[in-house]
């Protein structure tokens, strides 16, 4: 009876829950679903970079309903395909209004001008760029196709990069609010907004070193490209703004004229009868992820904060992305058991996170070479601070020039909130047991000067962690990378010439460079190590309902008679039976330009 209850007591919330919520759910699902269109024996694949994009694709499928975006790694595999695909003619991009990552910007220019070597044109369209965000990286990246096309009367506004932060400290003086924060070291800024009013010197030099950077590489590049000297490259850039007719009689884009236009143009060099093709339904007609058998290089993917634990689908929908300790060290153990398997690429673009998350990956890196596996860490828009910490003792890494990395160092602290509070007549008292520290993260008041000089301790012993492992894996002097670290924000050019990184390139590079260290001749099968959760299991999470509730709605969607929703159920089940007091080593991240 208590069985049958139960049972009973499941159908009726999975009832409920397909009439209330479901069914829109499952609509959108079945839709996205549906299988693309054959590709037409001429086609131009139409690839929007207007939304933002990820660097990776989401590990849960349904945060895809949160998103609009794809992601770099999606972009550039698929035009490794296409590039072999006798019916893909060419590429008509749109570029964003703004800036992009730079070190995005840099992966996809490199995937283009590949796309372009095989013979296939790429034809970039603009409606204007405007001075948001790094859009030095969106001109560049339109450049290096070599037909890049703007609106008429389109504002073409690259003239530099800016960049603003909001300092607090005026204000928590006001109102009796005490940052209270240990940073290791100088360059360790991200909170200096709480604690100073302005930037601090080194504060300002760190900034002002990666922005000339990222700066430098983008027009260099783009000059490069566009076969013009960079000096003078500059100079007509910055003595913009300007139209895009005044634009175009400068040399600094190819033509003016309407999408519209450009499409015809891309259309009628691929042939009679072309077709435009979305990018997107192109890609996932020929998703093909690690297929077949024998030596292969494994391919383990992460990206955002570094955290501890596993992914649990918390938030199902979010469209924002983690590195979990478990999954990911797991993923390594898991290439590491492999017998196909010869090599490792860990595709990193992550800002930092846990210390000790961080520390149980890098053991797994640590595992793989000792099990002559080499590790090859290949760097997005971010492998900073934690995300450094994970990849400075891999066999090589390979940086973009505009990649922003290094940031070896720690930051703690907290907010001491009770005098603020107390003068609108709340107080805030405090009760502890154990030893004196039990209590020192309490925002009634300061860190007691014992307190302190514990806290300041910890944060020494975790900073030398960092510093010496950077000195074991990159084979540098301790006192060298000490020299060099102090919390400060590189470049992946910058961090080339400081021996941070082996060498400057993308995905593909890291790939190469994994062949050869594994001694791994022709091509390679590249497989996939990131567990990627089952529509099923999202979906079971996401309702807080058992596999018996979700059973019930496949049963309730036949009754009703939606045949789409029949569909996405059934698949669902499909892939049920498939599936069987910290301290933050973050990196500070760039703000509003």
């Amino acid at each position: 009876m208590k069985q049958f209850l139960i049972t009973a007591a499941g159908v009726f919330a999975g009832l409920v829950l397909f009439l209330v919520g479901v069914p829109f759910l499952l609509i959108a699902m079945a839709a996205g679903a549906a299988r693309p269109d054959a590709t037409p024996a001429r086609a131009v694949l139409a690839l929007d970079l207007r939304n933002p994009l990820s660097d990776q694709d989401p590990s849960n499928p349904l945060a895809a309903f949160g998103r609009r975006s794809m992601s770099v790694m999606s972009v550039i595999e698929t035009l490794r395909q296409a590039e072999s695909d006798g019916k893909v003619k060419a590429v008509l991009v749109r570029l964003p209004e703004g800036g992009m990552e730079p070190a995005q910007a840099d992966e996809l220019r490199l995937a283009f001008k590949h796309f372009q070597a095989a013979g296939k044109p790429i034809f970039a369209h603009s409606q204007g760029l405007y001075p948001s965000g790094v859009v030095t990286a969106t001109y560049m990246l339109g450049a290096s196709t070599g037909n890049l096309w703007m609106q008429p009367g389109a504002s073409f506004q690259v003239t530099g990069l800016a960049s603003e932060d909001v300092f607090f400290k005026r204000l928590f003086d006001k109102y009796g609010v005490k940052a209270d924060y240990e940073q290791r070291y100088e360059f360790k800024n991200a909170v200096n907004p709480y604690l100073h009013a302005d930037y601090t010197a080194a504060h300002k030099a760190a900034t002002l070193a990666w922005m000339g950077s990222v700066y430098r590489t983008g027009l260099t590049t783009a000059a490069l490209d566009r076969k013009k000297n960079p000096a003078a490259l500059q100079a007509a850039i910055e003595a913009g703004p300007y139209l895009a007719e005044d634009a175009a009689k400068l040399g600094l884009i190819d033509k003016v004229g309407q999408v519209k236009e450009a499409e015809t143009a891309v259309l009628a060099g691929a042939g009679d009868g072309a077709k435009l093709v979305d990018f997107g339904d192109y890609m996932r007609a020929n998703h093909d992820r690690s297929t077949g058998s024998g030596p292969a290089i494994a391919v383990i993917e992460g990206e955002g904060a570094i955290v501890t634990g596993k992914n649990g689908a918390r938030n199902p929908f979010s469209g924002g992305a983690t590195i979990y300790s478990d999954d990911m060290s797991k993923a390594i153990y898991d290439a590491v058991e492999d017998d196909n398997v010869k090599a490792i690429v860990l595709r990193v673009s992550s800002p930092g996170g846990s210390d000790t998350a961080s520390e149980q990956i890098l053991a797994a890196v640590r595992a793989a070479k000792a099990a002559k596996k080499p590790v090859v860490v290949s760097m997005g828009t971010y492998a900073a601070s934690g995300g450094y910490w994970i990849s400075s003792q891999a066999s090589a890494i390979v940086a973009q020039p505009t990649t922003l990395t290094g940031s070896i160092g720690v930051y703690g602290g907290k907010f001491a909130l009770g005098p603020a509070l107390a003068k609108y007549g709340v107080d805030v008292r405090e009760t502890s047991v154990g030893g004196p520290y039990a209590g020192a993260f309490g925002m009634g008041q300061e860190f007691s000067e014992a307190d302190r000089a514990a806290f300041a301790g910890w944060m020494d012993q975790i900073y030398t962690n960092f510093v010496v492992r950077v000195a074991e894996g990159r084979r540098l002097p301790e006192a060298r990378v000490r020299e060099i670290a102090k919390g400060r924000v590189w470049t992946g050019a910058q961090a080339r010439q400081l021996g941070l990184v082996d060498e400057i390139g993308g995905f593909y590079q890291a790939v190469d460079k994994a062949k050869a260290l594994a001694d791994l001749k022709g091509e390679v099968r590249l497989k996939r190590m990131t567990r990627q959760s089952s529509p099923f299991e999202a979906l079971e999470s996401a309702l807080g309902v058992s596999a018996t509730s979700l059973q019930t709605l496949a049963a309730a969607a036949w009754i009703l008679g939606d045949p789409r929703a029949q569909r996405t159920l059934d698949s669902l089940v499909d892939e049920r039976l498939r599936s069987g007091g910290k301290a933050a080593v973050l990196a500070p991240q760039p703000g509003a330009f």
